[in-house]
């Protein structure tokens, strides 16, 4: 039956970094673990939100931690410098969960903290 990696969280960004996240999900397209990418109906003020939320085969990891990778490395698009950040929370059904940060160009991988132990019962 396979191993399973439940994913769920989402990224921040403005409109012009909108574009790019969404031109990166495009070319990742799988036709399967790509529906798992939802936005709100209708942007309200000023951050755009994407968000993920599926139950992925672990050999589809990979898959996934790419995109978020070259989502993270999305230059800031105006002189605030703002770049493109986010939370996810991964529970691995072997290795448990973790929490992904993404933030200043980067992924970065930390076990999560006991506090979410319930979302895996």
């Amino acid at each position: 039956m396979g191993i399973y990696v439940s994913i769920r969280g989402w990224l921040e960004c403005d409109e012009k970094q909108l574009t790019t996240l969404h031109e990166i999900i495009s070319s990742h397209e799988d036709n399967h673990y790509t529906s798992g990418w939802g936005s709100p109906r209708r942007h309200i003020n000023w951050t755009y939100y994407v968000f993920y939320g599926a139950d992925i085969r672990e050999s589809a990891l990979d898959w996934f931690t790419d995109q978020i990778e070259e989502i993270a490395r999305i230059p800031a698009s105006d002189d605030d410098g703002d770049r493109v950040r986010g939370l996810f929370l991964v529970s691995h059904e072997i290795d448990g969960p973790a929490e992904w940060q993404i933030r200043d160009g980067q992924l970065f991988i930390t076990p999560a903290d006991k506090r979410y132990l319930y979302l895996d019962e």
